[in-house]
């Protein structure tokens, strides 16, 4: 993988390159995006990954304390609780985090099936975010097998779910969308950090954009690297 900005280079450390901060909590959201703005393909964000992706997808993963997702997204794309994973195990350990990063759904309705693989068989119990109105049967279900975080009375505050995010020691976050949460992130001013996969196909159709329903309204963010493989760019702006 080439470095492309702000220096050339035949050669990058991916590492390096996509650290946290050490001084401060940090939400990061990963998003891939055909040339034409398109962020699924057929409903599914998988459409549009390449080897380039899913070598930084993982990256992020193991670096990260929490996966942040919205729970149709978690459905849609198959998500399972967070498994550790051996090549990141003697770092995470060197930085005093857990064998794998927790995940974290975000759900106003609470439809999620308590025996799914996104509650069993991960390095740690997986966290539910949700708010004071939802459905109380459903909640008390969620909480034999998850954390469950109220946050917000009638729709889920996300400044306050990141507020308990960061007191569970959970700082380093990576949301992984999909467009109705990563909107609702940008929306709220929680977003610091923008990496974006550009995938070199076109898709066309009325598609999903990666902040789907974001409202108007231009938010300037800079570029802080690119990346290239074959023909894939890997971007990374911050705020």
């Amino acid at each position: 993988m080439r470095q492309l900005f702000p220096t050339y280079a035949e050669q990058v450390d991916l590492v390096a390159a996509y650290r946290y901060p050490a001084d401060r909590p940090w939400v990061r959201a990963n998003m891939v995006s055909s040339l034409d703005g398109a962020a699924t393909v057929g409903g599914r964000s998988e459409g549009l990954g390449s080897p380039a992706d899913k070598k930084v997808f993982t990256l992020l993963r193991g670096l990260c304390d929490v996966v942040l997702v919205g729970a149709g997204t978690a459905r849609a794309e198959g998500y399972r609780a967070m498994r550790p994973d051996p090549a990141f195990a003697d770092r995470r350990a060197a930085s005093g985090q857990p064998p794998a990063p927790a995940l974290a759904l975000v759900s106003r309705r609470l439809e999620l099936d308590p025996s799914s693989a996104m509650f069993t068989g991960g390095g740690q119990r997986t966290v539910v975010v949700t708010c004071a109105s939802a459905d109380r049967q459903a909640m008390a279900r969620l909480a034999d097998v998850a954390d469950v975080v109220v946050a917000g009375e009638d729709t889920v505050d996300l400044p306050a779910a990141v507020r308990a995010l960061v007191d569970r020691g959970t700082g380093r976050v990576l949301c992984e969308g999909g467009p109705g949460l990563l909107a609702d992130v940008v929306a709220a001013g929680l977003l610091d950090e923008l990496c974006l996969t550009v995938s070199p196909m076109l898709v066309g159709g009325d598609t999903t954009r990666i902040t789907s329903g974001l409202s108007a309204g231009a938010r300037p963010l800079r570029l802080a690297s690119a990346l290239g493989e074959d023909d894939v760019l890997l971007l990374r702006y911050r705020r």
